[in-house]
This record gives structure tokens, sequence and C-alpha cells, in this order.
């Protein structure tokens, strides 16, 4: 049987050459006495300050550059905590997997509500992105139990990328709060969550639509014997 720390990862992102080079220069000079838990929970407190900071925007707008100031830090600890662990040989596949991404569903969650609370997103919108992101999240796990295959990426983008994006949305939004799409003017970023909430559902429907495929081929019984 095919164990979970045999699954393979699929990290096809623009950046993930520099990204890993830059993360393995990191992990080498980290101080000994930091471990990935110290990273993980670093990760998560820049997600809580996040959407907290996204909330304080709707009374102090420069507050979303202090929300890009947290994404960068959650960046720091979410990404090299698993890189940290491995140049350490301290690799615990099934904690890390289980409680980095129950963390990260977590701080989902509080980043977009948060946002929802800004005045630059309405609520509803925000709610909509932040569904199907976890929708996605989902798929995305059990895939990893069912295919051994943990898909990190699609169409070139994973959770830096999408930060970056995120990230200059923020400093747009705040100096062009609204533009204006076909007569009406809206809030930027509602455009953009609906955008991005409509990216993700395809999303969704092609990994499910591969992975329902692959999996009814790989166990579609053959002279009275599964093809494994």
């Amino acid at each position: 049987m095919t164990t979970f720390q045999n699954a393979a990862r699929l990290q096809t992102s623009v950046l993930n050459g520099i990204e890993r080079r830059v993360l393995v220069w990191l992990a080498e000079r980290m101080p000994r006495a930091v471990n990935s838990d110290h990273l993980t929970v670093l990760a998560a407190i820049a997600m809580a300050g996040t959407g907290l900071s996204y909330a304080w925007a709707r009374t102090w707008p420069p507050a979303l550059l202090l929300v890009n100031v947290f994404l960068a830090i959650n960046w720091f600890g979410d990404s090299l905590d698993g890189t940290l662990a491995r140049v350490r040989n301290r690799q615990r596949p099934r904690y890390g997997f289980y409680v980095d991404h129950v963390i990260d569903c977590l701080g989902a969650t509080m980043m977009f509500v948060g946002l929802g609370m800004s005045g630059y997103m309405h609520l509803t919108v925000a709610l909509a992105v932040l569904i199907a992101y976890l929708l996605l999240s989902a798929e995305v796990y059990l895939a990893t139990y069912t295919r051994h295959t943990f898909r990190m990426t699609f169409f070139k983008l994973g959770p830096t990328e999408l930060r970056i994006l995120l990230a200059g949305g923020n400093v747009f939004a705040l100096f062009k709060p609204t533009v204006t799409m076909a007569g009406s003017e809206i809030l930027w970023l509602d455009a953009a969550g609906i955008g991005t909430a409509i990216g993700l559902g395809l999303t969704l429907l092609y990994s499910i639509v591969g992975n329902t495929r692959a999996l009814y081929l790989e166990e579609t019984p053959v002279a009275g014997k599964l093809r494994l």
C-alpha cells in the first residue's frame, strides 16, 4: 500500500525555482533554537494580523499596507517551516500536513472575513471567494489521500504568486478603491474577488474532472481484476 509519506508534491509555479533556492538558503542559516513549529505559529499569527488589518482599513485605509506586511510574514513562516524540516531531516509528514493545512483554512477564513469587513470588498463577495477556496482545498486534500499526489499549484500559480497578486491589489485599492465596469462604478476588490471566485470555481471543476477520470481508469476492472 502506498503510504502518505510517498505522496508526490506537484509544484510548478512561476516562482518555484527561485523561491526554493531562497528558502533553502534561509533554512540553512536559521538559528538552531528556531524549529518548524515556531514558523508555523508565526504564519498563523500573521494571518490573524492580516484579517485584523483588513478590518482596521475600514477606518484607517493605510492598514491595507499593513496587510501586505503580514502577508510577507505569513509567506516566511508558511513556506519555510517545511523546508526547514527537510533541511534538518526532521520531517513529520502526517503531522506537518495536517497542522499546516488546518492553519491554512483557518487563516484564509480570518483573512476573508476581515476583508469583507474592510469596506473595500462586500462581505458577500469575500465569503464567495472563501467558499470557493475551501472547496478547492478540500478537493486537493482528498486527491492527496486517494491519488498520493499533493498538487500545490494550478496553471503556474501557487500560494506565493497569489500573495503577490493580493498585495498588489491592496496597493491599487488604497489609491483607487473603485473602478468603472459596464458603465457602473464598483469596488475594485469586489471586481477582483468576483473574478477570483469564478477562477477558483473553474479550477475546482477542472481538478474534479481530472481526478475522477484518473481514479475511474485506475480502478476499472479488467479481466476480473483492478487495473492498478
